[in-house]
């Protein structure tokens, strides 16, 4: 569902990205279209909804699954503390070859991996949690455990109230949610090519 600064906090893309990220995505779709779930990237409103309650100041490390070209990138780079980092993990070695062309910055990492295995990216990485994990994957077509494996790795990835933003087009996730997160806000965006259900679950923090 994800389309996905010169340093000092500013993204900046690359010279060298002359694909153009709409035909890229609607290719890879074609190619793909279980793993990415969408013909087109999500909405400037969805974007801005799925970011509204992040504490920016707070964020020292943003993990996002599927970036896709970069929908969402662009927001997060723009947003993101000068020492804080932006990383994103994606089964398409397309996507991952695109986005890290696109953007020379050094508060991005993009990783060719699963988000199954985010607790060890991020480790390998030099962190120990991350404050928000974003993800657009399509879990009802994702394959049988898979799912499951994503929620209860990014719950025990995520810092003391820490969040999940999710976006689906159905709300079947919430099942694989539940085992973990007790708390999951709702709320669905018509605005969207097709509407899609937001959630947002957040991870308890400590006493």
């Amino acid at each position: 569902m994800a389309e996905r600064t010169l340093d000092g906090g500013v993204a900046s893309r690359s010279s060298r990205s002359t694909a153009s990220p709409m035909a890229l995505f609607f290719r890879e779709f074609l190619r793909h279209p279980a793993m990415i779930g969408s013909i087109i990237p999500s909405s400037r409103r969805t974007i801005e909804a799925m970011l509204s309650d992040v504490r920016w100041d707070e964020t020292r490390l943003f993990v996002e699954y599927g970036p896709g070209v970069g929908t969402f990138c662009d927001t997060i780079l723009e947003r993101l503390s000068p020492d804080a980092t932006l990383l994103v993990i994606d089964t398409n070695p397309v996507f991952v070859d695109f986005v890290r062309r696109r953007y020379a910055d050094s508060r991005f990492i993009a990783v060719h991996g699963s988000a199954a295995d985010v607790q060890d990216i991020i480790a390998t990485h030099g962190f120990e949690s991350a404050d928000y994990i974003l993800s657009g994957l399509p879990f009802s077509t994702l394959p049988a455990g898979v799912g499951a494996r994503i929620a209860e790795q990014t719950f025990a990835a995520l810092s003391p109230g820490g969040s999940f933003l999710i976006y689906q087009y159905s709300p079947n996730v919430l099942r694989l949610l539940a085992p973990h997160f007790t708390r999951v806000d709702r709320s669905f965006e018509w605005f969207n090519i097709p509407p899609c259900h937001l959630l947002k679950a957040r991870k308890p923090a400590e006493p």
